[in-house]
């Protein structure tokens, strides 16, 4: 029987350059696992609820790492610290709410080694999932907490398909918001996406957070000039301050003219399989004034469509409040 209180037996690779890790990635595929801060990985490998035949640990990659301005705006590695994002000058003069949602994650420990990259495509934490029953998105057929006596107050009031684990990261939200394009490379190439489409719900991927597929490596993000310095807004709502994942987090880009909203980006946290954009809010905040009115019409908008869990009804007025307080900032 083996023992839990050691890791299991991984062969390990730690690649320096930029075509071994693709090389590496390829070879193993569905069974290596791509190693960033690490800090989701050992405790799915402890746990034996993953169980890759080889760990490729991409800390050695230079090119991955760091945060410089282009042309078209600023480029960041996937493999670029949290706490790099958080004291970078040019994020923080450009791009603020990124670094504010990086500053949410966690604690200050696990900010100076968890990268970028890692806290997008982590895995949820549904801990049905993580205790490795057979659920559907660990290939079986049943939602554990989807049923009459589960605990389920963490979990998705939007676009659940059988699946009702919610997105874990924070700094997707903020990402989204951003409209950011995430830089993915395979042996073959590079390919670009919205970071709006590099997230996918269980109606797509029943098994996957991300569009990532095997042999592909996500190895940087570009923010565009197009949001910067846009008024921005980001809150997370969790049970504790510090190391918590959202109960419901908001992040919000705005532009206005004239007194009116000229356009805006608006993505809740914790309430969908996905970070999850108001489009309707959009929509009706262009053209119109921040009035109370509005914003308490919005906050209405935004909930429309919600369906409750037995524990997550309070989600419901803890997004409208979000919602409000973010648009009177």
């Amino acid at each position: 029987m083996p023992s839990y209180d050691v890791m299991p037996e991984v062969q390990l690779y730690q690649p320096t350059e930029v075509d071994d890790a693709l090389n590496l990635a390829e070879k193993f595929r569905q069974q290596g696992w791509l190693l960033g801060g690490g800090q989701d990985t050992y405790g799915w490998l402890k746990d034996r609820a993953k169980n890759p035949t080889a760990l490729i640990d991409l800390n050695d990659i230079e090119a991955f790492k760091g945060i410089k301005a282009t042309s078209t705006g600023i480029e960041i590695g996937a493999l670029t610290t949290l706490r790099d994002i958080i004291r970078n000058p040019l994020i923080n003069d450009h791009f603020e709410i990124l670094a504010k949602a990086a500053g949410r994650v966690a604690s200050p420990q696990i900010r100076n080694v968890g990268t970028l990259g890692g806290n997008l495509i982590q895995d949820t934490r549904c801990w049905y999932y993580r205790r490795g029953l057979a659920c559907y998105r660990a290939g079986g057929n049943l939602c554990y907490a989807d049923s009459p006596e589960a605990m389920n107050r963490e979990h998705a009031l939007f676009n659940a398909s059988r699946c009702v684990a919610v997105s874990p990261s924070d700094t997707a939200t903020a990402l989204v918001a951003l409209n950011a394009t995430m830089v993915i490379k395979n042996i073959d190439g590079d390919r670009e996406m919205s970071a709006e489409d590099f997230f996918v719900g269980p109606d797509t991927h029943i098994t996957q957070m991300t569009a990532l597929e095997p042999g592909e490596i996500l190895t940087g993000i570009k923010l565009s000039n197009e949001w910067s310095n846009a008024r921005y807004y980001f809150e997370k709502i969790a049970d504790r301050d510090v190391w918590d994942f959202a109960l419901v987090s908001i992040a919000l880009v705005i532009k206005e003219e004239a007194n009116t909203v000229k356009d805006s980006r608006m993505v809740c946290g914790g309430v969908a399989c996905t970070p999850y954009r108001l489009n309707k809010v959009e929509q009706y905040l262009k053209g119109n004034p921040l009035s109370e009115k509005i914003i308490t019409n919005a906050a209405k908008i935004a909930s429309q469509g919600a369906e409750t869990l037995n524990y997550n009804h309070f989600k419901i007025p803890l997004m409208e409040n979000l919602v409000k307080r973010a648009l009177r900032s």
